[in-house]
């Protein structure tokens, strides 16, 4: 069974649509991005699959528990843990005072939420300073207060909405490491972020939302899906006619040359790529350069919201 099974999930405000007709799903185990531009609908999906705001139509499931049901909904709540995009911590409260409180609303039993306490302030690099307002913490130290929050009752499913979201680097690649380390743990994590190039650091698959889900899959096979085959550029010193007949010989998909560049269009690049190197030079070829005609995600993601109207 998947963590989270969404189908045609759809949020109205009004005569506003700002969630229309998701459907997908989320694998145990698996982090899960989703990106879009502002007022696309992310942490609107979010707040529906936390059981924030109620849903206008459609279905989604959480550990096999329907979002709509109340009953239901009071068992996700403690399924899942939440990061939101405003960490709203008690800033005249300690981090300590902060999870023991957070800790307890979650009925955790006392030594148990000592020892989660403890073990995620040290986890965060806060335990030395357990003790201190976190009105006094950085950004970066309350995201981290915000985090072991969401953790503090042990949730199968975290969701992050933007976490990163005005943290320095260092801050950024803590909080990264650490959404890494859930997954180490067997936790399925849900990601709403603008940050492209952590998306394609960590997560498994990638949602491209804008009220609707545009598109959906691993960040390689939506550049596959997006721009077509990715193409292998061997520079050559001087390209002739036995180096060109070495080529086709291993029959390419495609091939073509542009002043000194071979440009192939190849089944399985990692693998023939090393195959049609030994061949130029086997063929008497100086190669200069090798690289791949890859447009990455920030493009891909891009030329998808651009399409959309």
């Amino acid at each position: 069974m998947n963590m989270i099974e969404v189908k045609n999930l759809t949020k109205q405000f009004g005569e506003v649509t700002a969630v229309d007709s998701l459907t997908f799903h989320v694998a145990r185990g698996e982090i899960f991005g989703l990106l879009g531009p502002n007022g696309a609908g992310k942490t609107t999906t979010i707040r529906m699959l936390c059981c924030l705001i109620s849903k206008t139509s459609g279905e989604a499931q959480i550990g096999g528990y329907s979002i709509g049901n109340g009953a239901d909904s009071l068992v996700i709540r403690k399924l899942i843990g939440l990061v939101p995009d405003n960490i709203g911590l008690y800033e005249e409260l300690s981090a300590y005072e902060n999870l023991d409180y957070y800790g307890k609303l979650y009925e955790c039993p006392e030594a148990q939420r000592k020892e989660r306490i403890e073990y995620y302030l040290d986890m965060m690099e806060l335990w030395e300073k357990r003790d201190q307002s976190v009105s006094d913490y950085s950004k970066g130290m309350k995201q981290k207060v915000a985090i072991s929050r969401a953790l503090i009752h042990d949730p199968e499913l975290l969701f992050f909405d933007e976490p990163t979201a005005n943290l320095d680097p260092e801050a950024s690649k803590v909080v990264r490491e650490i959404i890494l380390k859930l997954k180490t743990d067997g936790k399925t994590v849900f990601l709403n972020t603008h940050n492209l190039d952590e998306a394609q650091r960590i997560c498994d698959r990638i949602g491209i939302l804008k009220t609707k889900l545009l598109a959906v899959n691993t960040p390689e096979e939506l550049e596959k899906t997006v721009w077509g085959n990715i193409r292998t550029v061997i520079q050559v010193e001087q390209i002739n006619d036995q180096i060109l007949a070495a080529v086709r010989k291993l029959n390419p998909k495609d091939l073509s040359v542009e002043e000194n560049n071979i440009i192939l269009i190849l089944a399985d690049p990692q693998k023939e790529n090393a195959d049609f190197v030994q061949a130029i030079v086997s063929a008497g070829g100086r190669i200069q350069n090798v690289t791949q005609l890859n447009p990455g995600l920030e493009e891909t993601y891009l030329k998808v919201i651009r399409e959309t109207k």
